[in-house]
């Protein structure tokens, strides 16, 4: 008889917080060119409008400390699962007015291109931290809800017969293992799949009662948007399984008498 081996699923924990670590360090990375680039142009900005000496390097820090105080906090509160809006307003502001005057700083008089080449550093440095803190926030307001705790059994009573011990009966070992749920990207894929097991494709309704019973919120603690769960959530329950995008929509059961 052939002995079944367990299907191995890859575990992506350790990919994803690779991944992270690594687009991290280039997040920062990047950050400190661009604000070197940005600091050189701006302190020739500076040298040419009557700052020399000391003031010419310290009116770029000015702005660029500006910008660093905003990333900080947006980083605690992402930390703290909540969104500051104030420090998104500071980063962007610091960020608007760094690649305004690193386009200044080359002048008027030269063609596009060395303008737009003013602009990258700035502007790549704030869409690469856009991103991070994006997946960073995700990541932390992502939550489980805690599965019920079993009831404990009720004690037998004292005055009760002795009752022989019998082994229990244990149910015949498969030739197969049994087949794996798909490996969903979010948790909140797990609760949408059973609503196909009806026989038809669940409606926007049905799946936002699901998740709203399931502990699955928005970060404003209203349920998730509509957008959100049909071309995030469904859109990936079934890409993993195709055949149940095939399934007749839900509204349509129900027009049938």
């Amino acid at each position: 008889m052939a002995t079944s081996h367990p299907i191995a699923v890859p575990d992506r924990s350790r990919a994803v917080l690779a991944l992270t670590i690594g687009a991290a360090l280039t997040t920062i990375t990047l950050t400190g060119v661009a604000m070197w680039l940005s600091y050189e142009a701006l302190h020739d900005l500076a040298t040419g409008h009557h700052l020399t000496g000391a003031r010419a390097w310290a009116w770029p820090a000015t702005l660029d400390s500006f910008v660093i105080v905003g990333e900080l906090l947006v980083l605690r509160a992402s930390l703290l699962r909540r969104l500051d809006w104030l420090a998104m307003l500071l980063v962007a502001a610091g960020s608007a007015g760094s690649i305004v005057l690193n386009v200044v700083s080359v002048g008027a008089e030269v063609d596009t291109t060395t303008q737009v080449v003013a602009a990258i550093p700035p502007l790549a440095a704030l869409l690469a931290f856009t991103a991070l803190m994006r997946q960073i926030y995700r990541a932390l307001t992502t939550t489980r809800p805690t599965p019920p705790r079993p009831r404990d059994a009720a004690p037998a009573p004292a005055d009760a017969p002795l009752t022989a011990v019998t082994a229990p009966v244990l149910p015949p070992r498969p030739t197969e293992p049994p087949a794996l749920p798909p490996a969903y990207s979010d948790p909140r894929c797990a609760v949408i799949r059973p609503l196909y097991d009806g026989g038809h494709r669940p409606g926007t309704g049905t799946m936002r009662a699901a998740l709203t019973a399931a502990g699955y919120l928005g970060p404003d603690g209203r349920p998730l948007s509509d957008s959100w769960i049909r071309g995030t959530l469904r859109a990936e329950v079934e890409l993993l399984e195709p055949v149940l995008a095939t399934y007749p929509p839900e509204q349509q059961l129900r027009a049938v008498p």
